[in-house]
């Protein structure tokens, strides 16, 4: 049962984008620049040579100075980006001036392939963020299995645009805070036509993958730059939210450049190379996406062993259209790996519920702090033709979530892979 608006019309996401005026190009480029000026950043291209569009542009995604970096690198060829619903708040006109490419993050959206296929056949440069959300620890994210399959069936060359440097100055965690940090982009041709063509799935989504695997920590330890500001642990704990000292989940805090347990008052310090330092007693995890991974591990032995289910009280925003975000008032969420998600709730008299199956949610859509709605941590649930913003009632959960639905996901890929080739 869908929410009954009463009329309202969502927001239709299956339409063809408009070319991109020329012109803009232009006046994207020149407010890149503005936006950029101050900040230490380097492109570089990498076997471009002779590269034209039409091509695939596949880029990782760390957070909003992503695009005006890759505006640099392609700028004065016109580009179609693939933007997710809640990048057209307020301004649908805008977004379906420059051709952006509205979709809903982790549905099935058919529509979209054939405006990438239209995208290409013009002969323009098609960018996706195939991640579809800012890397929450700066590590690689997945990457679907039917990314391999889009690029066959597309035949052009794929071209793969690495960001270094982007996640540490704007961490997910804290993006209102910039850090100075020295960025770094390259963009690389990672597939010719020929080989798109003659490869299968497998191959290119393994060129691809290996193109777009990184670790802005790793890339600080390497270049060697400090990151001195003194609030530079703040909004950690948002994804380091299980203690391996206690191993109690959602209690830890971060002030300054301190994160703290309160369940057992086991202190860290985040270092100036970001490295981690327990102020009393063994240092579990000196490296950041080490602390990440093993909270990844912790939820798939969950899922394993059948002892993992969510449920608690949401309050619940919708996003049919992209003038507002509807107020549905409280209700229920829960996420196992035999339903996935289910949201019930009730509004204007009547019941809803959404539904989302394991094998329709490889990844979960999470937001920390939204500016949107309210300035809290949410989820996303997104249907063909609504997208559900869920607040949850617990604090510091929406991360072990997004673990829960990759790892969950995973479980039955192998179910994917045969309703996909059939073997």
């Amino acid at each position: 049962m869908e929410v009954n608006y009463r009329n309202k019309r969502r927001y239709k996401t299956a339409k063809y984008p408009i070319r991109q005026p020329i012109y803009l190009t232009w006046l994207i480029q020149v407010l890149s620049k503005i936006m950029l000026a101050g900040k230490d950043y380097k492109l570089e291209k990498i076997n471009m040579e002779g590269v034209k569009p039409p091509y695939i542009l596949l880029s990782n995604h760390m957070s909003f100075i992503d695009f005006e970096l890759v505006s640099g690198l392609t700028y004065p060829q016109r580009v179609n980006n693939v933007v997710n619903i809640d990048g057209y708040y307020m301004r649908p006109w805008l977004m379906e001036w420059i051709g952006a490419i509205c979709t809903r993050k982790f549905t099935n959206d058919i529509h979209l392939v054939r405006s990438i296929r239209k995208v290409l056949k013009r002969g323009d440069i098609l960018c996706m963020y195939p991640e579809a959300r800012y890397a929450p620890c700066g590590t690689s994210s997945y990457l679907p299995d039917s990314l391999g399959y889009l690029v066959k069936s597309c035949k052009v060359p794929v071209v793969t645009v690495l960001h270094r440097g982007n996640y540490l100055h704007s961490p997910f965690w804290n993006v209102k805070k910039k850090r100075k940090v020295p960025l770094h982009t390259t963009m690389t041709l990672t597939l010719t036509a020929e080989e798109a063509a003659a490869l299968t799935p497998e191959e290119i989504n393994t060129r691809i993958r290996e193109a777009l695997t990184y670790n802005d920590y790793s890339y600080q330890l390497e270049r060697g730059f400090a990151i001195t500001e003194p609030w530079r642990a703040e909004g950690l704990h948002k994804i380091l939210y299980r203690c391996p000292h206690c191993q109690t989940e959602s209690k830890m805090t971060s002030r300054g450049a301190d994160l703290t347990c309160t369940a057992c008052g086991k202190v860290w310090h985040m270092n100036e190379d970001s490295t981690l330092t327990a102020k009393e007693g063994d240092t579990e995890f000196t490296h950041i996406p080490d602390w990440f991974e093993w909270e990844r591990a912790c939820v798939r032995e969950e899922v394993l062993s059948g002892t993992y289910r969510f449920e608690d009280t949401v309050d619940i925003h919708s996003m049919p259209r992209c003038y507002r975000f509807m107020p549905l008032g409280e209700g229920k969420l829960t996420h196992d790996p035999e339903n996935g998600f289910v949201l019930t709730g009730h509004y204007r008299g009547e019941d809803f519920r959404i539904q989302r199956k394991p094998l329709q949610t490889n990844s979960l859509h999470v937001e920390y702090d939204f500016p949107h709605v309210k300035p809290f941590d949410c989820v996303d649930i997104s249907t063909e033709n609504d997208s559900f913003y869920c607040y949850p009632t617990m604090e510091n959960v929406v991360t072990k979530l997004a673990f829960a639905t990759e790892e969950i996901y995973q479980l039955h890929e192998p179910e994917v892979k045969r309703m996909t080739t059939g073997k």
